[in-house]
């Protein structure tokens, strides 16, 4: 080892990264640097990472150098590695997108690059964690779901591994809820049980107020769950209830600080060990906690299995059970879990009157939009959905429901950033195409509202349900066409659908769903009254009734903690 190769590996293990990227920089030619030179320059780039996008783009070329300097040894696979995560980081941030140049073409050579590897060096389970990201931005979910298999089969998932399998199987229509809960209950396994005397006993206090804890890596950028986080928060009592916000966000911006306006306290965790958020938490003696985010986004469900707080509650980020035996309860309504399958969740069920949840709505004035089959003399179907949730059986069934219905189209949008490939395909395997219009995903909020004027119905995916899409249907007086699910996740949109009184849009199987919306299509008078009962009776109904909303929510709080 040269001796600037362990002044280097000296400073990397006292966390000096500027140094690092300073002496590489000044001491070495760029052409002249080995494989290992630029993987450390990379490394240190992307944890030196603020919010400056050319340190990670800086980092991508040194770790694409390093690769192809060395592709077949241990420092190019894992320069390899990091080249594959960093670009995935740097896709996903859309205003990068014109300075990046990161395109899908990019990540079909990310593919490309992976298929050697492994050809090479066999299965690694880094570098399957990483095409699995690929994968799924592509659209390809079947094929993310193989390589998490595989992982599992050799013993290497851990906790974040083990819940995108779990989510990734909320797409595709293979898993009864039993199999959800049986797979589901596994995740107690992965998480880590921290022993720690150090940990504040929360049960030693008498608190004036119920203090409740909210955690979230999604209070920021107008995500879709501070719609409905917002509704409760905005109108609570301070004399009876004191909440703090526990923030998981690397960034933040103004939505973050409204919402940290509105509430009494807030830190963010984002950079603290599970042992040092689990002690700040604590030691707010909270009454309650609840867990916005399940096994989705950048969780943190390991705090959880360490017990926040008494009570722990999952609710809004994933609406199905976490698994995990230390969550005491999941709020539901009566229409997503009934009694006799409460056994198939591993939290108890507690039941919000009418519906689990209420939407702030958006602030503008609503307008009745002319449905725009009236101008066309066709029907025109919709979905903005994320795109993963579109799996073969939901192509299969709209693309039936396309070639039924003359001149019919269907627009779709997808809430993430996604390639259309592998569904234009799809389409075009059932002939359907041409009927098919894909949007790109809209920088402006009211512009993405602005195109539900384009649609006549919104078209429900299936078995995992929009909910924020629905929601904002609704709000804009289009009609969600669904079908009946068979767990808290596929009948979410059944709960909006009877909340507005409008049971005629649930469909009971696929056939029925296909009928449903050939009827839809054929009748402009019934959609036209649909359309207008939405339009006048949306704002009073329990979806955006925040007044009544809020009230149950507070109620529902107060007699858990009495029974404490």
């Amino acid at each position: 080892m040269t001796p600037l190769s362990l002044q280097l590996q000296s400073l990397f293990s006292k966390k000096k990264y500027l140094e690092i990227i300073e002496i590489i920089e000044n001491e070495t030619e760029e052409n002249d640097r080995s494989a290992g030179l630029l993987n450390v320059y990379g490394v240190c780039k992307v944890l030196t990472y603020t919010n400056n996008l050319d340190d990670l783009i800086l980092a991508l070329q040194n770790f694409k150098k390093a690769t192809q300097k060395e592709s077949k040894t241990t420092i190019g696979l894992e320069a390899l590695i990091n080249y594959i995560n960093v670009m995935v980081e740097i896709f996903d941030k859309e205003e990068a997108s014109p300075k990046s140049n990161i395109e899908f073409k990019d990540l079909e050579e990310a593919i490309s690059l992976f298929e050697k590897a492994i050809l090479h060096f066999g299965y690694n389970c880094r570098l399957y964690l990483s095409i699995v990201r690929i994968y799924k931005r592509l659209n390809q979910i079947n094929k993310s779901i193989n390589y998490l298999e595989q992982i599992k089969k050799n013993n290497d998932l851990d906790v974040g591994s083990f819940s995108s399998y779990i989510y990734y199987n909320s797409f595709l229509n293979n898993w009864s809820q039993n199999s959800f809960f049986l797979e589901t209950s596994l995740i107690n396994s992965y998480c880590q049980k921290i022993n720690s005397e150090n940990f504040f006993n929360f049960k030693q206090k008498n608190n004036k107020k119920i203090k409740i804890g909210f955690i979230s890596s999604d209070i920021q950028k107008k995500h879709s769950i501070t719609y409905f986080l917002k509704t409760i928060l905005l109108q609570y009592d301070k004399n009876e209830f004191e909440i703090n916000l526990y923030l998981n966000n690397k960034t933040e911006d103004q939505t973050t600080n409204d919402f940290k306006n509105i509430v009494d306290g807030s830190y963010n965790i984002f950079n603290l060990s599970d042992l040092e958020a689990i002690s700040i938490i604590r030691k707010d003696k909270l009454d309650i906690v609840f867990d916005l985010m399940g096994i989705t986004s950048s969780h943190r469900i390991n705090l959880f299995k360490n017990r926040l707080a008494p009570i722990q509650i999952s609710w809004l980020g994933y609406c199905n059970t976490s698994g995990l035996k230390e969550i005491d309860f999941l709020i539901a309504d009566k229409n997503l879990i009934y009694p006799d399958e409460e056994r198939l969740y591993s939290e108890k069920i507690i039941y919000l009157d009418n519906i689990w949840s209420c939407h702030e709505g958006f602030g503008y004035e609503r307008k009745y939009i002319e449905s725009p089959m009236m101008k066309n003399g066709y029907i025109t179907f919709g979905s903005f959905n994320n795109f993963n949730k579109i799996n073969d059986t939901v192509a299969k069934t709209w693309s039936n429901i396309l070639k039924n219905l003359k001149n019919s189209k269907l627009i779709l949008k997808s809430s993430t950033k996604i390639d259309q490939t592998y569904l234009k395909e799809k389409f075009n395997s059932f002939g359907v195409l041409e009927s098919v219009i894909f949007l790109s995903k809209e920088r402006s909020h009211t512009k993405h509202l602005e195109t539900y004027d384009k649609i006549d119905v919104s078209l429900d995916t299936f078995p995992y349900n929009g909910v924020t899409t629905s929601f904002e249907s609704v709000w804009k007086g289009v009609p969600v066409l669904t079908i009946k699910g068979f767990n808290f996740n596929s009948r979410c949109c059944e709960s909006i659908n009877k909340n507005i009184d409008l049971k005629k849009l649930i469909a009971k199987d696929v056939e029925d769903y296909i009928l449903k919306a050939i009827k839809l299509g054929s009748s402009v008078n019934e959609l036209v009254n649909i359309r207008k009962k939405i339009f006048n009776e949306a704002l009073t109904s329990p979806l955006f009734n925040k007044k009544e909303f809020t009230n149950n929510f507070y109620n529902l709080i107060k007699k858990l903690k009495k029974y404490n």
